[in-house]
């Protein structure tokens, strides 16, 4: 059994690497063909839709015990980022081509090809440092890149299209608040929720860094 989950570990964690490494291709090749981050969700968006979609098998990973990441932490931020590429990005046609787009899918993509490889490295035995360090520290700059400049501030810029178009009205209208107050609250929550995983990630860094030192030395 303990082979069979390494395989499985081996074949899922390669799959999302390669995936997000063709997604990081399509946003590069298609800003230096064009000069533009226009053009960043047509060429990519699909792709990671599907990519983060079938990341929810990692909240799975995490409830049957297969990792130790648990539940909660993966749920977070596989909802945040679903929310974020179906009801904002695929959701609003009018943002779909604004720079916080492309400076979202472009940090995602490059610390998830980065992330992806070392899980799939280590499923086969102890990664090289050379992974594991740049797993635990490129999410420092990336990680907030991402959030800040992108999520955030693509979800802020949707607001009005929210407002003016009462998106998702039937599915709030049992509820005692619209959709556009929703992302509202959401965005204030935003950096609370935000900085609880980027404190994990630094706790995660200094302890798995720690480990790989001691195992040089």
């Amino acid at each position: 059994m303990s082979r069979l989950l390494s395989r499985y570990l081996l074949f899922y964690n390669s799959l999302q690497a390669l995936g997000w490494t063709i997604s990081l291709w399509k946003i590069l090749s298609n800003f230096t063909s064009t000069k533009s981050v226009n053009g960043t969700y047509s060429s990519a968006g699909e792709l990671i839709c599907f990519l983060q979609s079938l990341a929810f098998l990692e909240v799975v990973h995490g409830a049957i015990g297969i990792v130790p990441s648990g539940v909660l932490l993966p749920l977070m931020q596989w909802g945040g980022r679903i929310h974020f590429l179906l009801a904002i990005v695929s959701g609003i046609q009018e943002v779909r081509e604004l720079p916080s787009v492309f400076i979202t899918f472009l940090a995602w993509s490059t610390s998830e090809v980065i992330r992806y490889l070392h899980y799939a490295m280590s499923s086969t035995g102890t990664p090289p440092f050379w992974i594991t360090y740049l797993r635990y520290t490129a999410f420092i700059f990336l990680y907030p890149i991402g959030v800040g400049p992108g999520e955030m501030w693509l979800m802020y810029q949707a607001l009005p299209y929210i407002k003016e178009k009462n998106l998702y009205a039937k599915f709030f209208s049992g509820l005692p608040i619209n959709y556009y107050r929703f992302v509202t609250v959401l965005l204030i929550l935003y950096p609370f929720l935000w900085l609880k995983l980027y404190l994990h990630l630094l706790k995660q860094r200094s302890s798995k860094l720690g480990k790989q030192k001691k195992k040089k030395n």
